[in-house]
């Protein structure tokens, strides 16, 4: 680029009306380099999407294999990976044209201006000496290759502007919103609800309505209702992964806005129903995050307390096992186990169970659920479960139905309502007879 603005200079200091040929195409190279700008950064964008669908559409093939061989998905898969992989070919191809014709193109021009700019310096020559004019016609015959390299590396600028774009509107998307500046060392536990309402974005109906609840400190509160009914949603609402725009949620009598985000998610502990592990060892996944500097005897303890022990000491490396991606060499079973211990070790006042016991067989359950009623001694409790047997014993049930509570009460209070928690007792313990009679024949048939 300053190759290109030195030699303009010097031809407009030795020959100002004959430099006028090159200005004069001036007009059209921009035009030039202005369309085929916005032509390659349209195609780098097309190019960065087309790459992003067609690592999408691999990364669903490999991670769900399983699925994938057992359905018979083989063809429609590879369907798919080769249409991404075609389509981000074409857009390639595109580039590398449009490449290809920018170039030549260009120079097409220069060389035409420095044609007519010879056959004028032969034509009208004046009084200019052999030296100048040999300097000039030298300075304009090494214009030609810096533009060149000029317009090879604008494609490239364009890819990088592109990718800039999408970078930076990633990057300017707003952060949590954290305006609190409360602090608590530690909380007694209360939570209280009051005339709460909260609407997904672009959603026909709030996925909440004016729910009022209050939970004193180390009550157990079981959540129970169809799917839908916004169990999992006001669960989500207490640590703020989203943000409710009107009603009030409080802890200790004090607006969760009020406290600062990371002051207020230290006070709970989540064991959620889809178990987030990572590529690190079984110690380092049970103290994670803030409890990373936990000694390794409560890590211990707490596997102990979620009855992890008694597969971790049948690894190779113990503790120090790596669970693989998302814990891929894990049964469901003990990835469940290994998010309750990271609660236990957390030792949070309030303490959030969605689905906690959900990949678990009968016998694993009946241990967790020992371990877990241990746990949730002296804490504030949300239960969240589907099979209503394991939360007959909680202080109290709410029944919620279409973002609503419509009853509350205790397990045998509920039962004589006869109202929607009747209903759901009565559909699940006839799922339980009926699963047992299927399966009584099958144990106790002997061989003719």
């Amino acid at each position: 680029g300053l190759t290109v603005v030195f030699l303009f200079g010097y031809l407009i200091l030795t020959n100002w009306k004959l430099t006028l040929v090159f200005i004069g195409v001036a007009p059209i190279i921009a035009l030039v380099v202005s369309t085929a700008s916005k032509r390659f950064r349209k195609l780098s964008s097309r190019i960065q999407t087309s790459m992003g669908d067609l690592t999408h559409v691999s990364s669903e093939s490999i991670n769900g294999y399983r699925v994938v061989r057992g359905f018979g998905g083989e063809s429609y898969e590879s369907h798919r990976f080769f249409t991404a992989s075609d389509r981000n070919t074409r857009q390639g191809l595109k580039m590398v044209k449009a490449s290809a014709v920018h170039t030549p193109t260009l120079q097409f021009l220069v060389n035409s201006a420095l044609a007519i700019l010879f056959f004028l310096v032969l034509w009208l020559k004046g009084d200019a000496t052999t030296a100048s004019l040999v300097s000039f016609v030298t300075a304009a015959a090494l214009l030609p290759k810096p533009i060149r390299q000029l317009s090879e590396v604008n494609a490239n600028i364009q890819k990088g502007i592109a990718a800039a774009e999408s970078i930076f509107d990633m990057a300017d998307q707003p952060c949590e919103p954290d305006n609190g500046t409360f602090e608590k060392k530690r909380v007694e536990g209360k939570l209280e609800f009051r005339n709460l309402v909260f609407n997904y974005q672009n959603a026909d109906k709030p996925a909440l309505n004016n729910i009022n609840l209050v939970v004193n400190p180390g009550e157990t509160i079981a959540l129970v209702g169809r799917s839908g009914s916004g169990k999992t949603t006001l669960a989500n609402l207490i640590p703020r992964f989203y943000s409710h725009e009107q009603g009030q949620i409080l802890l200790d009598d004090t607006p969760i806005d009020e406290y600062g985000l990371k002051n207020l998610r230290s006070h709970i502990a989540l064991v959620d129903q889809n178990v987030t592990l990572f590529n690190d060892t079984v110690a380092r996944n049970i103290a994670y995050g803030d409890l990373r500097e936990k000694d390794d005897a409560d890590i211990h303890l707490a596997a102990e307390a979620a009855h992890a022990n008694e597969f971790i000491k049948n690894m190779a490396q113990g503790m120090n096992t790596l669970v693989g991606e998302d814990g891929v060499l894990l049964s469901g079973g003990q990835r469940q186990r290994l998010a309750i211990a990271r609660a236990i070790l957390k030792d949070a006042p309030v303490l959030i169970l969605d689905e906690a016991t959900s990949a678990l067989d009968t016998e694993s359950e009946r241990h967790i659920q020992a371990a877990l009623d241990e746990v949730m001694k002296n804490r504030t409790t949300l239960v969240i479960a589907h099979r209503l047997s394991t939360i007959e014993n909680a202080d109290r049930i709410v029944v919620m139905d279409k973002g609503e509570i419509v009853e509350s009460g205790t397990h045998a209070e509920l039962l004589a309502k006869k109202g929607h928690y009747a209903k759901l007792h009565q559909m699940q313990f006839q799922e339980e007879q009926e699963e047992a009679v299927e399966v009584t024949p099958l144990a106790s048939s002997k061989p003719v």
